[in-house]
């Protein structure tokens, strides 16, 4: 049987702790960027799951592990901001674990998970925790601040965004940000490949769920 959890990073509560999302079952749920294949663990739990993903090759992984686990989840192949063909008002929970780390115009996202979003239903994300720029964790001084936390991305690196901007960027999306997490690397249990001891000192994952207000 899948583990029917949602993931939110490396080496942190999982959603089964978190209790982020509630209830799926009977719901429709739109995973964005399908990496972590949260959609199979909520299909497990009884909902409609869609995923999309602009790479054909993280689409065939999922649908591999879809058919493995003997669930049905609707796969589309899209940029993240292109989901035209999610009907607006359609949808009860959109979810989405690391994948808007690369995203440029992750406004863009927003307003287009706005409308696809039923009112005061949530969006559910994960990030890099934008302080964890600051380091390099594979330096043999890992805990060195290397960049100040303003400073801007340049041409070939993943978009820097700081949480006031992610917050401004969901408020002006007409979204109510209710949850910030920044969590501590879970207790016991064995790490991941991902693990480093820096994440004992420097949130590695920022978390955020906000709600849709509006129309």
């Amino acid at each position: 049987m899948a583990e029917d959890v949602a993931r939110y990073g490396p080496d942190i509560p999982t959603e089964a702790e978190l209790k982020l999302c509630g209830n799926v079952e009977g719901k429709r749920v739109l995973e964005l960027g399908t990496g972590a294949q949260a959609s199979v663990a909520f299909a497990t739990q009884g909902a409609h799951a869609i995923a999309v993903d602009s790479s054909p090759e993280r689409l065939a992984d999922l649908r591999r592990r879809a058919d493995a686990e003997e669930v049905k989840v609707e796969l589309h192949e899209s940029d993240l901001a292109d989901i035209a063909f999610v009907r607006a008002d359609s949808i009860d929970l959109a979810f989405s674990s690391y994948a808007f780390d690369t995203v440029d115009d992750l406004n863009r996202v927003f307003r287009q998970v706005h409308r696809v979003l039923r009112q005061d239903c949530p969006l559910v994300f994960s990030i890099s925790h934008p302080a964890y720029a600051m380091i390099d964790d594979a330096a043999e001084d890992p805990l060195l601040v290397r960049r100040s936390y303003f400073e801007r991305s340049t041409d070939g690196e993943k978009p820097h965004r700081t949480i006031s901007e992610l917050f401004t960027g969901l408020i002006r999306a007409n979204f109510r940000v209710d949850t910030i997490l920044e969590p501590a690397p879970a207790q016991g249990g064995p790490r991941s490949r991902e693990w480093r001891d820096t994440f004992r000192y420097v949130p590695r994952t920022l978390i955020i769920r906000a709600r849709k207000e509006g129309i």
